[in-house]
Order: structure tokens, then C-alpha cells, then sequence
């Protein structure tokens, strides 16, 4: 399973955060690496010209099962961080579910 980690302009992609994200992922998703061939993680910040944002952190989380259409999923939360577990959380459910109705989870 390939993960590929990308950042815009406002997130500093630095090594730790794409080492924690790499980990975070390949323990979360193990039970499907056999099933997924890629994962792509978008990190943004939605407003970072403006102060006081809020919940302006976005992170999305492609997966591309085998031989099935890819399936993303998007949250936003107040720090990157939080961004990211949200949507990892969710993805976890999408794959799950999606693994379930293929009766191959």
C-alpha cells in the first residue's frame, strides 16, 4: 500500500508530520493493505490569510481499493491534527463498510 502525503501552500509538510501520518495510517488500515493499493492525504488550511479561523484545517483521505472505484473522505477540525484523525476515523467506516458489502472484508 503506498501512501502519498501532499500539503498546500499554508502546511508545512515536514518530515515528522509525514512520518506520523505514514505510522498512523499503516497501523490503522493494516487489515486492508492486501486490499488497497494506494492512499493519498490532502492537508490544508482553508483560510490561512484570515486570523481566527476555526475549523479552516481540512485533510482528505483517498483510498484506492483493487479493481474498485476510489473513495474519499474529508474533515475539518481546528489543527492539522485533528484534521487527520477525524478523517482517518472515517475512512476506517468508508473501507470497512465498503469491504463488508464486497462480502472480501
Amino acid at each position: 500500500m503506498t501512501i502519498q502525503i501532499n500539503t498546500d501552500n499554508n502546511v508545512e509538510g515536514h518530515a515528522r508530520l509525514k512520518s506520523y501520518i505514514s505510522d498512523e495510517l499503516g497501523n490503522a488500515l493494516a487489515r486492508f493493505e492486501e486490499k488497497v493499493t494506494r492512499l493519498e492525504v490532502h492537508l490544508g488550511d482553508e483560510n490561512s490569510e484570515k486570523s481566527g479561523g476555526g475549523n479552516d484545517k481540512r485533510c482528505l483521505i483517498e483510498a484506492r481499493p483493487v479493481n474498485m472505484q476510489p473513495v474519499a473522505v474529508t474533515n475539518h477540525a481546528d489543527t492539522i491534527e485533528k484534521a487527520f484523525q477525524g478523517a482517518l476515523d472515517k475512512i476506517k467506516k468508508v473501507l470497512e463498510t465498503t469491504f463488508e458489502k464486497q462480502k472480501t472484508y
